[in-house]
């Protein structure tokens, strides 16, 4: 019997955005990387280096587009552009600080993906919204990547519901996962399960400077 191919997805995560937007619900908001940010991309395709990829998938949003630009820059690929894998859409939250949701709503900024799941955000996307989107795409890469690597750059959230997806886990649990910015998650994915091979590499900060 041949083995059965094994799809391996590299999910990495934006770098660091522009300070303006740091500890703030940026969700729609199109920022771009701030000059850490760019550093971080760069830090993340050097580790990347020596790994073939058929397949670059990316968020249509800039700081997702951005740190994809040097894992690209030594590669014969030109990025797959996927709208559903922008990042969520946090409503009224938009733009307002982590504090300034707190006063104003009265809630427990850390418990922001349980507000979501239950729909608590005015305005915002559902937790089950937001994670049938992202499970329409990654289900569609899947597909169409059988058996192959494939790097998907893009946010935190989607990330987090992908990992809700791929590992059958309530969204408001993968909060207990630490995704940070330039931060690399890998799976496997078989016919009867996914799983997780690498959670979180933050090369920029976890691997030595040669």
């Amino acid at each position: 019997m041949e083995p059965r191919p094994i799809t391996k997805l590299y999910l990495l995560r934006h770098g660091e955005v522009e300070a303006r937007y740091h500890r703030i619900f940026g969700g729609r908001i199109d920022m771009e990387l701030s000059p850490r940010g760019h550093e971080q991309a760069r830090a993340l395709a050097d580790y990347l280096a020596d790994t073939h990829f058929h397949a670059v998938y990316c968020s249509p949003m800039q700081r997702a587009r951005q740190t994809a630009v040097p894992l690209l820059a030594a590669r014969s690929l030109e990025p797959v552009v996927v709208e559903e894998l922008r990042e969520i859409d946090f409503g009224v939250w938009t733009g307002l600080s982590w504090q300034e949701v707190a006063e104003k709503y009265h809630v427990n900024v850390f418990t922001w993906l349980d507000l979501i799941d239950q729909g608590k955000v005015p305005e915002a996307e559902t937790g089950s919204d937001f994670r049938q989107r992202v499970e329409v795409s990654v289900k569609k890469i899947l597909r169409d990547r059988k058996g192959e690597t494939v790097a998907i750059v893009c946010h935190g959230g989607v990330v987090r519901a992908m990992l809700s997806v791929l590992l059958d886990l309530p969204l408001p649990l993968t909060g207990r996962f630490d995704i940070e910015y330039a931060g690399l998650t890998t799976l496997e994915i078989h016919d009867h399960k996914s799983e997780v091979t690498l959670l979180n590499l933050v090369p920029w900060r976890d691997l030595p400077v040669h």
